[in-house]
């Protein structure tokens, strides 16, 4: 089942691109697919030079003409469902949400519906797919009792962008956290290399061997008990912050896993609060987004 009629380009070879690999071709003059996308239309048939199949690995003459076909989007049988998610910006290539707590953000076995994704597929009338299915393209998670801001690609363009800009640390993230403790210093860095942990398997740790992890913090108010934090998450690790502020002995207020539940609030105090980026797929302008803190987080503040 699709939802719109496929695209078709036919592509004339010029003298730059003599020689070139089919695939590469694709690549370079269909800037929205990927290699690896445009590789799977060739071996799929969708791509066709003077009229002929080819392989990827086909090299392309002065004067042939490569016929490319992308399919429309096919449904991924994952259902769309009405879940509350306020849309902070929005524009043709991608989308930035402010995510409840307690919104896991993909589906898994147990938990097929109900998600993040699950409600952008209902929220998303022009997504035009990644990889082909007609999908959301997650570019970066948030733990499900984690609020905040996160980065939704529509296309492969968006997605790609925003992956590299992950990939080479060009996106600003800001989380404010409340931790237990009053930390000793008023801004510093957490540098430790962050693993499985070797005894709780669902819990992540500062292991040797681990994956280099850097955060960045800043204190921001500290009250009787509790300080109030700017976290800067550097690299991007599963529960990177969580655990990095537990390895200095402060860990979140209410976080069970790490430190111990609180009777202020039913969660983790973490909130993704500032995200700044590139818009894709151009990435000529410098964008900034801000989300307050849920109500539920205000409330502990306001009673501390």
């Amino acid at each position: 089942m699709t939802t719109s009629l496929p695209r078709r380009r036919m592509l004339e070879v010029e003298s730059a691109d003599d020689g070139a690999r089919i695939d590469r071709f694709v690549q370079l003059r269909c800037p929205d697919l990927s290699r690896s996308r445009g590789a799977a239309l060739i071996r799929e048939g969708e791509v066709t030079v003077n009229g002929a199949w080819v392989k990827p690995s086909t090299t392309v003459r002065v004067g042939d003409m490569v016929d490319v076909c992308v399919p429309a989007p096919v449904f991924t049988g994952l259902v769309a469902q009405h879940i509350p998610v306020d849309i902070v910006y929005q524009d043709r290539h991608m989308l930035v949400i402010d995510k409840p707590a307690g919104l896991t953000v993909h589906p898994a076995p147990g938990h097929p519906d109900g998600t993040l994704v699950n409600a952008l597929m209902a929220l998303v009338p022009d997504l035009s797919g990644i990889g082909g299915e007609m999908r959301p393209g997650i570019v970066h998670r948030l733990d499900k009792d984690t609020s905040g801001l996160m980065m939704v690609a529509k296309d492969d363009a968006a997605h790609r962008s925003l992956s590299k800009q992950l990939k080479d640390r060009k996106i600003h993230k800001t989380y404010l956290a409340l931790v237990v403790g009053s930390l000793k210093n008023d801004s510093g860095t957490i540098d430790g290399p962050i693993g499985r942990h070797p005894k709780h398997r669902k819990r992540m740790a500062i292991v040797e061997g681990g994956r280099d992890s850097l955060t960045e913090y800043n204190v921001v108010r500290r009250y009787e008990g509790f300080t109030l934090l700017e976290a800067h998450p550097i690299t991007g690790r599963t529960h990177q912050i969580r655990v990095h502020l537990t390895s200095l002995g402060h860990p979140l207020v209410g976080d069970a896993v790490y430190g111990k539940a609180s009777p202020l609030v039913s969660r983790h105090f973490l909130h993704a609060a500032r995200l700044g980026f590139y818009l894709p797929p151009e990435e000529q302008e410098w964008r900034e987004f801000q989300a307050p803190l849920p109500p539920d987080l205000q409330a502990v503040l306001d009673a501390i």
